[in-house]
């Protein structure tokens, strides 16, 4: 965004976006002289930012928030979640929205993969970050391939984003909360790219597999997502990264039937098996605590 986007964005003065540049309080990049503002970083920040006078609004007792998995897509879980016959329901509308609905108490998990622009990390500085009272913990789920996800035979020979600065490569983004689209902006910003150099589809992928059954169908030649994603649909893919996928809760609903029957599923030879069969996903380490809050 530039920077009367940024401030329409904030709803606050253009001045005011200049003074908190000047301060380093906001995320940012210049380029050819002018400020852009990267919207997946500016909703990072925000959610980052957000304060709770006299403590997180958290419900008192686990059945106050309902048995609702939000956060980032997965396909291995979405199949856990019904296999396991756990009795959580999903809910995915992307990383950020979902630690927005944990902390507001609207779900009591929450997929979540975003990465970290300053330490390379996944998931622990956005969650030390978190309000004060926020008691959870990050568990393990999978390590992930994520990359571009092309047409069979990769016909424009794509390699790495930088391929993607061409206008005649139609690109689908996920919507600004998710994981995928944080980890795009981080690999453009390496290219010293701007998401202006792209030629982007107006409408963001909601999902995963949304992005692979656009690209399925010929509406968009690339998009960052899993590999899973790609194998499902018969598409090709490129590899970019090696990503951690957590799944976020409260302590007290961490020893609850629900998630424990959740991970004994995933601990489960058929589970092994479908998540070898599934492709692209490591879960040697699946159920080891990333996290626990202070």
């Amino acid at each position: 965004m530039s920077t009367r986007e940024v401030a329409e964005y904030l709803r606050i003065k253009e001045r005011k976006v200049y003074e908190l540049v000047r301060d380093g309080g906001i995320p940012c990049t210049r380029v050819t002289g002018k400020y852009l503002f990267p919207r997946d970083l500016i909703d990072l920040w925000l959610a980052k930012s957000t304060e709770f006078p006299g403590g997180l609004p958290a419900p008192q007792n686990s059945a106050a928030a309902p048995r609702v998995v939000a956060g980032s897509h997965d396909p291995l879980l979405e199949w856990a979640l019904r296999e396991s016959r756990c009795g959580f329901a999903l809910m995915p509308g992307g990383s950020l929205d979902g630690f927005k609905r944990l902390c507001a108490g609207e779900a009591q998990v929450c997929g979540l993969h975003v990465l970290d622009d300053a330490s390379g990390a996944y998931n622990v500085p956005l969650l030390k970050s978190a309000p004060a009272g926020l008691d959870v913990v990050a568990i393990e789920w999978a390590w992930r391939r994520q990359g571009l996800v092309v047409a069979a035979g990769n016909p424009h020979g794509l390699r790495d984003v930088g391929d993607l600065a061409n206008r005649r490569i139609k690109v689908i983004e996920r919507q600004p909360e998710s994981g995928s689209q944080i980890l795009l902006g981080h690999l453009l910003r390496e290219k010293k790219l701007s998401p202006d150099a792209l030629a982007r589809l107006g409408k963001p992928a909601l999902s995963e597999s949304d992005l692979a059954l656009a690209i399925a169908e010929g509406k968009a030649d690339a998009g960052i997502a899993i590999e899973t994603v790609a194998r499902q649909h018969g598409l090709d893919f490129v590899p970019l990264a090696r990503e951690r996928y957590d799944l976020v809760l409260r302590r007290r609903d961490y020893f609850e039937p629900p998630f424990q029957t959740l991970l004994d599923f995933a601990r489960s030879a058929r589970f092994r098996t479908r998540a070898k069969d599934m492709g692209g996903y490591d879960t040697a380490t699946l159920g080891t605590v990333i996290y626990n809050s202070p």
